[in-house]
């Protein structure tokens, strides 16, 4: 991805893939094109210097298979995003622009196909999002769960490099006032910008 210096952050990549699980997985398809799943991924502190990522796609999702075959991925983390309102500059010789936050964590996929480590890997996943449920899947009969368990491709996904934009008018700085006023009236997504421009210390709370 395009990344100019003023907004890459590799320091904040972690925190991102937690917060926004729900990536989207693409491939190099064998016809040319790419293929992108959406999907959870559990982001792990193993392996390499960027951690692991645990996944898994219905076992008719053809995605998979690909995997299986082409073992290099980019998972995409999508952040916060907003429209930009040049009205945030003091000049009118400007034009608006997109405020958004992403991680792109290119990877190479190793496939999990014991039932024990899918089972594992699941939990991992149920964990982030539903830890109540845990007690529920441990209670399914041995002969439904391992039919589930055959229904999915699972892999883990060792993350080799990860690139972090966090695209917020940085090099501006005579906009960043008007533009966290702006975004402080806005809706979610725009609040959340809000917070991180605090977090990168362009304004103050």
């Amino acid at each position: 991805m395009y990344l100019p210096k003023a907004f890459s952050h590799p320091e904040h990549a972690t925190r991102l893939m937690r917060a926004h699980p729900f990536a989207t997985l693409v491939s190099c398809g064998t016809d040319g094109w790419p293929m992108a799943t959406p999907l959870p991924l559990h982001w792990a502190d193993e392996g390499g210097e960027h951690g692991t990522l645990y996944g898994h796609v219905a076992l008719g999702n053809p995605h998979g298979a690909l995997i299986r075959a082409n073992p290099q991925v980019l998972a995409i983390f999508n952040g916060p995003h907003a429209y930009m309102s040049p009205s945030v500059y003091p000049d009118t010789e400007r034009v608006p622009t997109w405020s958004y936050v992403m991680v792109q964590a290119r990877a190479r996929a190793e496939m999990v196909d014991v039932l024990d480590a899918k089972d594992a890997l699941l939990k991992r996943i149920i964990g982030d999002h539903e830890p109540a449920y845990a007690q529920q899947w441990r209670d399914l009969s041995e002969h439904y769960a391992h039919d589930m368990l055959k229904r999915i491709t699972a892999f883990r996904l060792h993350v080799e490099q990860v690139d972090t934009k966090i695209k917020l008018n940085q090099h501006r700085p005579e906009s960043h006032v008007e533009m966290a006023a702006q975004l402080a009236s806005g809706g979610e997504n725009e609040r959340a910008l809000r917070d991180w421009m605090i977090a990168l210390g362009m304004v103050k709370p």
